[in-house]
């Protein structure tokens, strides 16, 4: 075998041997003779290739020389020599030599890269010993290496000794510390909570110490009490009351404490006595200071009289003694300068405290005394003022009365805002002060007030109450003033109340109670000679009244526009109830309510529609239905267009006792049906009872029945005109009519006697007269009447409209029941002709 065979053989052997150990670790790279061989081996491989016919051919010679014996020289394995005269194995083992430090022969390696190998068994040879001497080297490093990590153990576990040596040395050095540490934080807070308990006790002492500092104040604050040196004025005064008040607000707050309640009795007992000296106090300045100004206002009265004497002064009295600015200076800045020293600080002291009750309770005590103190000045002074002015006409007095007061009232807020500035702001603080100031005014006006009977003189007292005082002069001066304001408006509620029932009244005795005269009633001659007494230019003057002006002026009309109907005077045709109600609402529209306004005119209208109704029954008796339908028509239109600027309701509730169902439980009774002595709830008494009376309300529009009046007599006057006009006509219409419904024979209208040609041209005869005579006259009595061309139109329209239907009517029975030679003879006129004479007309 060559050594490509054995070479070839090679890998084979290898690769048993991998798979003969799967779980041997990965091999290290070869080094030294055994790379070499391997690289001689690979050298081989690469340079001796076979192809696939060499291999046959060498499997075909392997095959037969398996059958051929081996050659002598190669059996004789035991010694026989070779050719050159040495066996194989005097070769081999002739590279044995003494290994050196890496187990190998120092020429071991030589020779296994010098072999020579003749045959498989030399090839098997050479690799035993180069795998041998691979495992040696490969071993032998192994072994070192091992060498040196059995020293590296051995020093480490000397090391490891130490370190659990060292270990345990710290852990006990660490349980030392530990118990050092327990015994050192265990002492530590035994000493914090002996500082805790140590200022616990320190801070409850102080605490203890507080509280009772309050008890023990009671023996202190009554010794200073009871002490004759002290006084209010006094410095100490002030900062004992406010002690005082400390331990009263300590001791309530505290009712769990021993004796509180005895010791809030009497540092209460106290302070009621603290607070008693303080309005003593108080009110001993007051009178001081009463007693200075009175003093001074008695000697100037005293120097009055003694000019008087010598003629130097005018007549007066205690009112007049004093000129206005030494007025003031008397009763308001000397007053000042006297309780001023006294009383600012104290008062200041006792409003700063007004959340409590007590000095809630004595401030305002303090303010009642001072306002009565000052009425005790004022009012005197007040009243002869109001006395002197109560001579002078109502007006005035109402304008200079409440102009005083609010003078007066204004300086005495100043004053008492000086002293009490928290209670300046409150509305009720000045009224002691106030009110009887003002009820002098009141009990002067209130009289005169009741007593008037002009309607002219309540509206101007009205209207300066309400627009020069309330609206004006209070509003200019603000809050000062402020408690006058309730004085004025009870006056002008009275005189508010007096204008109503004078209205009433006057509406009562002059509109509702007025019987027409013959003057008021000559109709239409009062118009034909007022149309002939003025001007073609002075015809078309409106329907309006000077004071009826006034109250357009107010709703948003034109008061120049209409000024100058006043000089024409178109009013005196007016029918006189008519003009004194619109007189009258006129004149109350801005001094009352709109509530008792309302009320006020539904009376009105409802009168003066009544009244006016009357008079036109009248006037249609003395000149024709048709006079006293225009005669209404005027006046209602001239009532409802007066009445339009008034922002007003004109209807009013009225209730109404309903004794109906009673008057059935009584005829039930009297029939025998219900008993009055059946004890159970059929009892006819207790029916009659539980029942009870019923109350019927009901709301009233006098402005809606006007309308209801106008619309209904407009409607009269329209179809009395066409009746006047066109009666022929329609008599003629019913006729036919009848008899189209009654007759089923087939007899022609014209036959019958009232529908003849000649009845027929007789009938349209009278209706042409008619258009030409009776309707002309018609229109210039309504225009007589009515002043307002678009009122003619509104009442001619449907008048046209009822002509021109009748007509119709007529022309169409022509047109189907005669011929054309009777209905051209009958002269009834074309539509266009009869449109034109009615367009003519109105």
């Amino acid at each position: 075998m060559t050594a490509a065979t054995a070479g070839a053989e090679m890998p084979q052997q290898t690769g048993a041997v991998a798979q003969s150990t799967p779980t041997q670790p990965k091999k290290q790279p070869l080094t030294g003779p055994a790379t070499r061989s391997y690289n001689l081996a690979e050298e081989w491989d690469r340079t001796a290739g076979l192809s696939d016919s060499d291999n046959a051919v060498l499997d075909k010679l392997a095959q037969t020389c398996s059958c051929r014996p081996y050659p002598p020289q190669i059996i004789d394995t035991s010694g026989t020599k070779s050719a050159a005269g040495t066996t194989t194995t005097e070769k081999l083992s002739a590279v044995k030599e003494t290994p050196d430090e890496t187990g190998r022969s120092p020429g071991s390696n030589a020779a296994l890269d010098k072999a020579i190998l003749e045959n498989s068994h030399q090839f098997y040879l050479w690799h035993g010993e180069l795998e041998a001497a691979r495992r040696s080297e490969t071993e032998e490093k192994y072994r070192k290496y091992g060498e040196v990590l059995e020293s590296h153990l051995s020093t480490c576990s000397g090391l490891l000794s130490q370190v659990d040596e060292t270990l345990s040395m710290f852990e006990r050095l660490q349980e030392q510390h530990k118990a050092v540490d327990q015994k050192t934080r265990t002492i530590h807070d035994s000493c914090e909570k002996l500082v805790e308990e140590k200022d616990h006790l320190v801070r409850f002492a102080e605490a203890l110490r507080t509280k009772l500092a309050y008890f023990d104040e009671l023996e202190t604050i009554a010794a200073k009490f009871h002490s004759a040196s002290l006084s209010v004025e006094g410095p100490h005064f002030l900062p004992m009351l406010k002690r005082l008040d400390e331990c009263i607000t300590f001791v309530s707050s505290n009712p769990q404490y021993a004796e509180s309640a005895t010791y809030q009795a009497k540092f209460r007992q106290l302070q009621s006595r603290a607070l008693a000296t303080i309005r003593s106090r108080v009110k001993s300045v007051l009178d001081k200071a009463s007693a200075q100004v009175t003093k001074a206002i008695k000697g100037g009265h005293a120097a009055k009289e003694s000019a008087e004497e010598i003629g130097e002064a005018a007549d007066g009295d205690l009112s007049h003694s004093l000129s206005d600015g030494a007025e003031t200076a008397v009763l308001y800045v000397r007053f000042r300068a006297a309780a001023e020293p006294s009383l600012k600080g104290l008062l200041a002291e006792i409003e700063s405290r007004g959340t409590r009750p007590e000095y809630t309770r004595l401030a305002t005590e303090l303010q009642t005394l001072f306002c009565e103190t000052r009425l005790h000045l004022v009012g005197q002074v007040v009243e002869n003022r109001i006395t002197q002015l109560s001579g002078l006409p109502i007006q005035a007095l109402a304008r200079n009365g409440c102009a005083y007061l609010m003078q007066v009232c204004h300086l005495e807020h100043q004053l008492f805002e000086h002293f009490f500035p928290a209670a300046a702001a409150e509305p009720g603080a000045m009224r002691p002060l106030v009110e009887p100031m003002c009820n002098i005014l009141y009990d002067v006006l209130r009289p005169i007030c009741i007593a008037m009977s002009d309607i002219d003189q309540l509206c101007e007292v009205v209207d300066i109450m309400r627009h020069e005082i309330l609206q004006e002069q209070l509003g200019r001066r603000g809050n000062a003033v402020a408690p006058v304001r309730p004085i004025i408006q009870r006056a002008l509620q009275d005189a508010q109340e007096r204008l109503t029932f004078r209205a009433q009244a006057y509406l009562k005795d002059s509109v509702a109670s007025y019987f027409p005269t013959s003057s008021d009633t000559d109709y239409p001659g009062r118009l034909v000679a007022a149309a002939q007494a003025r001007s073609p230019e002075d015809g078309a003057a409106q329907n309006q009244i000077p004071e009826v002006v006034e109250a357009q002026a107010q709703a948003g009309g034109s008061p120049e526009k209409d000024s100058s109907l006043a000089s024409m005077d178109p009013y005196s045709l007016w029918y006189p109830p008519l003009q004194r109600s619109l007189l009258l609402l006129s004149k109350v529209y801005r001094c009352l309510p709109k509530s008792i306004f309302g009320g006020l005119a539904h009376e009105a209208v409802a009168s003066t529609t009544a009244s006016i109704k009357q008079a036109s029954q009248m006037v249609a008796r003395r000149s024709g239905p048709t006079d006293g339908q225009l005669y209404m028509i005027k006046h209602l239109l001239i009532l409802r267009e007066q009445i339009a600027p008034f922002e007003a309701e004109f209807a009013v509730s009225e209730k109404d006792l309903d004794f109906g169902h009673m008057r059935d439980q009584l005829r039930r009774i009297m029939a025998g049906e219900s008993s009055l002595f059946v004890f159970s709830s059929s009892n006819a008494m207790l029916q009659l009872v539980g029942n009870g009376v019923r109350v019927m309300e009901s709301t009233v529009d006098s402005k809606k029945d006007l309308e209801k009046l106008l619309k209904a007599t407009c409607e009269s006057f329209i179809m009395s005109i066409t009746k006047l006009i066109v009666e022929p006509m329609l008599s003629f219409i019913t006729k036919v009519t009848a008899v189209k419904v009654s007759t089923s024979a087939s007899r022609p209208i014209r036959e019958h006697a009232f529908a003849s040609p000649g009845k027929l041209n007789e009938m349209i005869g009278k209706v042409n007269h008619a258009l030409d005579n009776a309707l002309p006259k018609a229109v210039d009595k309504m225009k007589l009447y009515l002043n307002n061309a678009s009122t003619h139109a509104i009442l001619f329209k449907p008048i046209k409209s009822n002509i021109a239907e009748a007509h119709g009517q007529i022309a169409a029975l022509l047109e189907s029941e005669y011929n054309a030679s009777e209905a051209e003879s009958c002269g009834l006129r074309a539509p266009e002709e009869l449109s034109a004479h009615l367009d003519e007309l109105c």
